[in-house]
């Protein structure tokens, strides 16, 4: 018989290992969090903050006026979340790493956070870099410091001061004009600029002035001159009875002499690589880009993008910068470049700086491509189309920045006949240089004939032209943001939510790319330049921002800079209350009655302009877009008409009025003829000179109308 073992089973308890502690860093962004994560391995957990966790309250001011200016801050609704699953991660880790953006906003972001955490760990670090890419990020970690109290103070000052403007004024406007306005102390200035250049056009009284091109030949080459002067000395032509004055001194049988022909070498230097102003100003006119438009895919190209190397690169340096200042690193990286891909001659041995504006900080560097080496056409099937264009325009001006001048030889010649001279004026680029990467628009030679002093020359034909002076145009998004440069107003995060924010107050409107105020907006600016002067006064608010600028720096205290600011501005904010007269904002009658009660309908102004309304709101709420009637029968239905309307992003589209029992809708606008081939209605397009009829089908095009 078998005898039966038994297994004496083990009485030792399994010891389980305690995971090892990480270390926790907090950035502000999701996609940033994944991105660094990458970066740093598995001894860190990077979580992100989603932006700001702490602020002043919406409801009331949250600003102690009688205690040092105190700011009321509480955690941001709908983030309790957030800040407890980072109260829970801080508790846990070995050491907590503040990784927001390194400016001013960043390191307040990064204060709050470490102000709520401080009683979940103690051992907190803030780290900075300008670039996300491995190499910085670790750099960063190497060299972890404190959190800098002057630049927080000098955020802290701005958001109180903004916040005693804008809570002072705005209920103001509320009482004496309508609800929901608001003001505050950029976006002011930014509207009283527009309102002034408004001015300036509707009081401009045009000029004649009349110019004389003539058409001139040596054998069988013709070239192009100007009329310049009499005796050598220039004139101008104010009227036409001075153009004939001239004509009548010309023997246009006789001969021409050329009497100078000065040559010279032109050098043109490249400008300096893109700050947060330059590159907002440059992707509104190269790209019409608006200005929220290149700060999103900037931010994109800044956090990271998967180009096919496993984790995610920034592609971009950190893009809120006034500086136009470049690393060494970097200035040696586009070096080797260019030598290799251009060649030795178009490497400049030393770069043009740029000249740093008025109070700029120079805190990081100008933004740039993070690697030269990846050029946007290596990296194009990675990237969505504006961050495509974007990056595009970011690298070709950084690396035509560190590139030589380009050289070109210009030709002035003087040709003359009696006491009368006229200019042509010739030019050939010699070498490219930077233009081989940048260009500035058409760049095209402009060649004249061989010319010498004493060669003859006859003139084929003379054109006189009228014209008048033109009043200065509106401002552009890029003419705006260059204007509040300028004159000091405002920093490089504020220029992008001033634009948006006075166009969803409805204070002006973008008309073909260019500013218009509307009725509203010159109420309000009205009433703030006659209220508080002080506001709209650019010396004055950029003189403030100069104050900001000594906080951050350490040279002013943040208290007294808003005392020396509060103080008379409260004084007005009190005469404001008692002096400015309630403003009726009457309702003009629309000529038509309502379809649901049959009382008249009236035109309202709401927040994207006019629209009709039933006079007997809130009983009745019918409402009405306005839209302009083209008289143009719908080519769909044939019954209705075709009216302009207007899309949730203000974009103008055509369609039928008898909508919605007809679908017909165009972005291009209907005319009144059918395409000849085809019997497809026609539509006017807009091209570059004018506009052109087309067929949408594609199989008919009319010369373009100039």
């Amino acid at each position: 018989m078998a005898t039966k073992t038994t297994t004496k089973k083990s009485t030792k308890k399994k010891t389980t290992r305690k995971a090892p502690q990480k270390k926790l860093v907090i950035v502000e962004s999701p996609s940033k969090a994944k991105t660094i994560e990458k970066y740093l391995g598995r001894t860190y957990k990077v979580v992100a903050s989603v932006g700001h966790v702490r602020d002043l309250p919406k409801s009331r001011m949250g600003v102690d006026i009688e205690n040092d200016y105190q700011p009321e801050y509480i955690s941001i609704r709908g983030k309790g979340s957030v800040i407890k699953e980072l109260k829970k991660d801080a508790k846990n880790a070995k050491a907590v790493y503040l990784a927001s953006d390194p400016d001013r906003e960043g390191e307040a972001i990064a204060w709050h956070i470490a102000t709520l955490l401080k009683d979940s760990n103690e051992n907190l670090n803030r780290v900075t870099f300008n670039e996300i890419t491995k190499d910085a990020v670790k750099e960063s970690f190497n060299e972890p410091r404190q959190i800098n109290m002057n630049l927080v103070d000098a955020q802290q000052a701005r958001r109180v001061l903004d916040r005693l403007v804008g809570y002072s004024i705005s209920p103001i406007l509320w009482k004496k004009v309508k609800k929901g306005l608001s003001a505050g102390r950029v976006q002011s200035v930014a509207l009283n600029l527009i309102i002034k250049r408004e001015n300036e056009i509707k009081n401009f009284k045009p000029e004649e002035y009349w110019t004389l091109d003539a058409e001139f030949k040596k054998g069988r080459e013709k070239f192009a001159a100007s009329f310049y002067g009499i005796d050598g000395q220039k004139t101008k032509l104010p009227n036409n009875e001075a153009v004939q004055q001239v004509l009548g001194q010309l023997d246009r049988k006789a001969p021409f002499l050329i009497e100078n022909v000065e040559r010279k070498e032109r050098r043109r230097a490249p400008q300096p690589p893109y700050t947060t102003s330059t590159l907002q100003q440059d992707a509104n006119r190269r790209l019409n880009f608006r200005t929220r438009k290149t700060m999103m895919a900037a931010q994109q190209l800044y956090e990271g993008i998967n180009i096919g190397q496993g984790a995610a690169v920034g592609l971009i340096t950190y893009m809120r910068t006034d500086s136009t200042r470049i690393s060494e690193l970097a200035k040696h990286q586009a070096a080797e470049f260019i030598h290799d891909q251009y060649g030795a001659e178009y490497a400049a041995t030393k770069p043009r700086k740029g000249k740093l504006p008025e109070g700029a900080q120079d805190a990081h560097e100008a933004i740039r491509p993070t690697s030269v080496l990846r050029t946007p056409a290596s990296i194009k099937q990675y990237l969505t189309n504006d961050q495509y264009k974007l990056y595009n325009l970011i690298w070709c001006r950084f690396v035509a920045s560190q590139m030589t001048a380009q050289v070109t030889d210009t030709m002035t010649v003087t040709i003359t006949q009696g006491q009368v001279n006229f200019r042509a004026n010739g030019s050939k680029v010699k070498f490219p240089g930077f233009t081989k990467v940048y260009k500035r628009g058409d760049e095209k030679d402009n060649l004249l004939p061989d010319l010498a002093v004493g060669d003859q020359v006859t003139m084929v034909k003379d054109d006189p032209a009228q014209h008048f002076t033109q009043p200065p145009a509106r401002y552009t998004e890029a003419a705006l943001v260059k204007a509040l440069e300028e004159n000091g107003v405002g920093r490089p995060s504020t220029y992008a939510p001033t634009l948006d924010t006075i166009q969803r107050r409805y204070y002006v409107r973008l008309v073909s790319r260019h500013f218009e105020p509307t009725e509203l907006g010159e109420i309000v600016d009205t009433i703030i330049s006659e209220q508080f002067p002080e506001i709209v006064n650019v010396k004055f608010t950029a003189d403030v921002e100069q104050n900001l600028d000594a906080v951050e720096a350490g040279k002013e205290n943040w208290v007294k800079v808003i005392d020396d600011f509060y103080q008379p501005f409260a004084k007005e904010v009190v005469q404001a209350e008692d002096q400015v007269a309630k403003i009726e904002m009457r309702d003009e009658l629309a000529g038509q009655d309502c379809d649901i009660c049959g009382a008249p309908m009236v035109i309202k102004m709401g927040r994207y302009g006019k629209f009709y309304a039933c006079s007997r709101f809130p009983n009745c709420r019918n409402t009405k877009a306005i839209v302009k009637d083209t008289g143009i029968t719908c080519p769909k239905c044939g019954q209705g008409t075709v009216v302009e309307r207007k899309s949730k992003r203000n974009r103008t589209f055509y369609g039928c009025s008898r909508y919605p029992d007809c679908d017909f809708v165009s972005w291009d606008r209907p005319i009144d003829r059918k395409c000849p081939k085809d019997g497809h209605f026609l539509v006017e397009k807009k091209v570059k000179g004018g506009k052109q009829v087309v067929c949408p089908n594609g199989d008919y095009q009319e010369e373009v109308q100039k």
